[in-house]
């Protein structure tokens, strides 16, 4: 089972590149579902946010209001860090257990994929057997955040500045997906990468020695 670590920056287009991937056999975790699961009512992640952001980042059923929550930490560097304190070390141990169940089951999936925006920030994309990242046109991104989240342009842009770097990330990734064009251009991108790291059983080459996209040789 090839671990691939998906990355970039918020509406590069991550989640639709990791649904072609599930078309092609690979099962996906999404890092921000994780973080749903960890602000629901009752969990230690939301007590920890609460008592560290104030009881009024809380909705009526007691979770995280993500809204509210966002607006106070994406303005703010240092309240950014100090969620994502609380926040990065759970989310690693959903993570990491994911991986070992899928990879005891008896028929295993060709590959696991992990998707985040700060993959490469927290060290986990050493985890990965191959990392790749998406990057778009910051102009796409911020039209993406408008039309498909519904926020202000203020608001769009105060979360693309929010966004870390991309310079460590092209430095390290396996593979660059541009999407920046069609859905069909995207499409064919990922199967090309997906040819390159995933050998299935079926094919003869898993005898032979790995190419540098497949092989984990981070430190």
């Amino acid at each position: 089972m090839k671990i691939i670590g998906l990355t970039g920056n918020i509406a590069s287009g991550k989640s639709t590149v990791m649904r072609f991937l599930r078309e092609l056999g690979a099962e996906t975790l999404d890092a921000d579902k994780v973080v749903h699961a960890l602000f629901a009512p009752g969990t230690p992640v939301t007590r920890a946010v609460a008592d560290a952001f104030g009881e009024d980042v809380l909705d009526a059923e007691g979770g995280i209001n993500r809204q509210v929550l966002g607006a106070r930490v994406f303005s703010d560097p240092d309240a950014l860090r100090r969620l994502e304190a609380i926040v990065h070390p759970a989310v690693g141990r959903a993570i990491e257990a994911a991986i070992a169940e899928a990879r005891q089951r008896p028929n295993p999936p060709p590959a696991f994929v992990i998707e985040a925006v700060k993959l490469v920030e927290t060290g986990r994309y050493r985890l990965a057997d191959s990392l790749w990242l998406v990057v778009a046109d910051p102009d796409i991104q911020l039209q993406r955040l408008m039309e498909q989240r519904g926020l202000s342009r203020e608001e769009a842009l105060a979360r693309l500045r929010a966004q870390p770097p991309l310079d460590e990330k092209r430095h390290l990734a396996d593979v660059i997906i541009e999407n920046d064009g069609s859905l069909d251009d995207l499409r064919r991108q990922v199967e090309a990468a997906w040819g390159r790291v995933v050998k299935t059983p079926t094919e003869k080459e898993t005898q032979e020695p790995c190419d540098d996209l497949s092989t984990n040789t981070r430190t």
